[in-house]
């Protein structure tokens, strides 16, 4: 059932006064192919879900996160990861510290993922690793780093590919040292030290601001922004660049580009976007 765009107005006002949450600058046709997924799922009209939200803050929650897209993997996308661990992180290498952010984490699978990396170029004891989300629910997911996947293999592929790994012996003993893996239960666990290391907030790109205070040598934010309308996509670039260090790096998802007068700001290198300081090359 097609909803009107009447009833998505009321419904993202109602979220919004209800509990801050703002949809309103997101697009409007994915934000109403969500609601309306959500209206057949649950069989309530858009009346009835106003009502239940109010009723209930866990239920919000939920809404919240059937909203937003949380769809992540460890090395998702494993030629970019390539590039990150060949092209991006030695850049920093030089530094004292290497501050990274990760915004619209999802449940995490990537903050660990860049952390594998870090542990691998010996560069994790200088990093400061944050990872935000708007949902309180994926960040308890992402603090327990346990991961249920459908079909484990695949996601050990991407590992693979990143590390260059061809037999079966060498990728066990590689990636035994992060995480194991109940192949009955169809569970990936990320051993201790990795759980520890970053820092995880709850964090509203629309609204949120700066909130771990300080600037980054790489941000990360990727398949949030397609959600966004045009004025708030800009918006967000305008926000990272203030906070991007001299040289540092954005990293947006294969359908997002920067556009308008922001693009004067950064080098584009496929989806990755450059920061112009003052040693850039």
């Amino acid at each position: 059932m097609e909803i009107k765009v009447e009833e998505i107005n009321k419904l993202s006002t109602a979220i919004k006064d209800i509990s801050g949450y703002d949809f309103t600058d997101y697009s409007i046709k994915s934000f109403s192919r969500r609601i309306e997924k959500i209206l057949a799922d649950y069989k309530l009209s858009t009346d009835q879900l106003i009502v239940k939200l109010h009723q209930s803050r866990d239920f919000l929650e939920e809404i919240v996160r059937e909203i937003t897209v949380n769809t992540t993997e460890l090395f998702r996308d494993p030629e970019l990861w390539i590039v990150i661990k060949n092209d991006i992180l030695p850049r920093f290498t030089n530094k004292d510290s290497i501050k990274i952010w990760h915004v619209g984490m999802s449940s995490g699978q990537e903050v660990y993922s860049m952390i594998i990396l870090l542990n691998e170029l010996g560069l994790i004891d200088k990093a400061e690793i944050y990872g935000s989300d708007i949902n309180t629910l994926v960040i308890d997911d992402a603090k327990k780093g346990i991961y249920r996947f459908r079909i484990i293999t695949d996601y050990l592929d991407n590992y693979n590919k990143v590390f260059d790994l061809k037999d079966k012996r060498q990728s066990k003993k590689h990636y035994e040292k992060y995480f194991s893996v109940d192949w009955l239960k169809g569970i990936i666990k990320l051993k201790k030290g990795l759980i520890e290391k970053p820092i995880f907030k709850k964090h509203d790109l629309v609204n949120g601001g700066n909130i771990f205070e300080t600037n980054f040598d790489i941000i990360i934010c990727r398949n949030l922004l397609i959600y966004f309308n045009q004025e708030l996509q800009n918006k967000s670039f305008y926000f990272f660049h203030q906070i991007l260090n001299d040289d540092g790096v954005l990293i947006l998802g294969a359908h997002e580009s920067i556009m308008g007068g922001m693009v004067t700001k950064f080098e584009k290198r496929d989806n990755l976007y450059l920061k112009k300081g003052k040693n850039y090359v």
